[in-house]
């Protein structure tokens, strides 16, 4: 007799159950498996709340540190660039006689550069009604196709910030910018408009709180002083 036949004679010999119950082990631990994995297919289909928080990214201190430090940095350079940008536009404001000199210039000679100076050197002149008049020509030779037109739009920009008008100056600027985002001057006017506006706005919210706070001081003494007068 083989090795394989006595293997195979003991095999049919050995009791019945004991065979059944390799096959069951067998088919309990194959469930158990495709269980698993359905579980986890399920898990990474429809997570659970569980899950979830374990997978919820957190941020530490520092990161919300970090964040308030350039928030800081952003706002003293905003503040800092419209102060040397106030300074800048102070010293550059036109005499009365340069300006004269010009207007007899262009009205000599009403030439589209001509023009163009007189009115640059008009936006920054200390009078609204010259700046109004400056962005009204600089607007003009824009729509006539004057070759420096990013030029013409930086003046009125200038002026329209120095009317506080921040909106329409600010508006200008990134007109310029989407052309000419190298533009030092033109970023610097743009931050400055949006630091400028931000000011304006807290004084003007100040003033409000102010006048309520007043509002309510008077109905309370006026209160007092009725109740005075009953007695």
């Amino acid at each position: 007799t083989t090795q394989k036949e006595r293997e195979e004679g003991t095999r049919e010999h050995e009791p019945r159950s004991s065979r059944v119950v390799g096959k069951n082990t067998n088919t309990t631990t194959n469930e158990t498996n495709n269980q698993t994995q359905q579980h986890a297919q399920h898990e990474q289909e429809h997570p659970s709340h569980s899950t979830l928080l374990q997978t919820t990214p957190t941020y530490s201190t520092n990161t919300f540190a970090n964040k308030d430090r350039k928030m800081g940095e952003t706002k003293r350079a905003q503040k800092q660039t419209k102060q040397q940008l106030d300074d800048k536009l102070r010293l550059a404001q036109p005499s009365r006689q340069i300006l004269e000199d010009l207007a007899v210039a262009c009205a000599k000679d009403p030439s589209p550069d001509n023009t163009f100076q007189y009115a640059f050197c008009l936006s920054k002149s200390s009078e609204p009604s010259e700046l109004r008049y400056a962005v009204t020509i600089l607007d003009g030779l824009v729509k006539e196709g004057y070759e420096h037109q990013v030029d013409c739009m930086y003046g009125a920009a200038v002026a329209l910030y120095l009317l506080e008008d921040y909106d329409a100056a600010q508006n200008r600027c990134e007109s310029i910018l989407r052309s000419r985002p190298e533009s030092r001057t033109t970023s610097e006017l743009h931050l400055a408009c949006i630091e400028a506006r931000e000011v304006k706005e807290r004084e003007e919210t100040k003033k409000v709180v102010t006048g309520v706070g007043a509002a309510v001081a008077i109905g309370l003494a006026a209160g007092v002083a009725s109740l005075f007068l009953k007695r």
